[in-house]
């Protein structure tokens, strides 16, 4: 509770930004069934808010200690250990893969196959989601470093991820800021 708010709050902002992708990108069309991966998913928090966003949600993670607890607390979601640099999952399986959190994780000389993986995964016209914190922002960097699960963290700019979603072959990258400040 750095900032005050509840941890709820960024699950719902994250809902939020992934409900518009499925929607703004038309991964819908036809009636097509939309089928999303959540790239270190850890104890798979943010599904409960992503119900419905998706016809099929996997999540994916290194951690079993996470994988038990995330399986646990959401039984219809698919969930998947991670052990290898290869996702465990076939050629164009998905329509949307975020990674929430989690790029600041992945030792920097790692991060290219990592955003190649992403790529691998998702359907032709499929989109990637990655989100990150911000690392210009101070107060980030403190909560970061105070954190004890991110002590391996280094922190993801914007610039760096579209450098590597570009050579991870991404063809339409945009990048924006949400939750810069809490809602009144």
């Amino acid at each position: 509770r750095f900032s005050g708010l509840q941890h709820d709050f960024f699950l719902a902002a994250k809902a939020d930004l992934l409900r518009r992708l499925v929607g703004e990108r038309c991964l819908r069309q036809g009636g097509a069934d939309v089928r999303g991966l959540d790239v270190g998913c850890g104890v798979g928090a943010l599904h409960p808010y992503l119900d419905g966003a998706f016809d099929r949600l996997d999540g994916c993670d290194v951690s079993q200690k996470s994988l038990a607890r995330a399986r646990r607390d959401n039984p219809h979601i698919a969930y998947t250990a991670c052990t290898t640099d290869r996702l465990p999952y076939q050629d164009g399986a998905f329509d949307l893969a975020f990674a929430s959190c989690v790029v600041h994780h992945v030792p920097p000389a790692s991060r290219p196959n990592f955003f190649h993986e992403m790529r691998r995964v998702l359907r032709q016209g499929g989109v990637a989601c990655i989100i990150e914190h911000n690392p210009y922002n101070p107060l980030t960097r403190i909560a970061v470093f105070r954190c004890p699960f991110d002590e391996d963290a280094v922190l993801l700019g914007a610039g760096e991820a579209a450098r590597l979603l570009r050579d991870a072959g991404f063809r339409y990258i945009r990048s924006e800021h949400f939750l810069l400040l809490p809602s009144a």
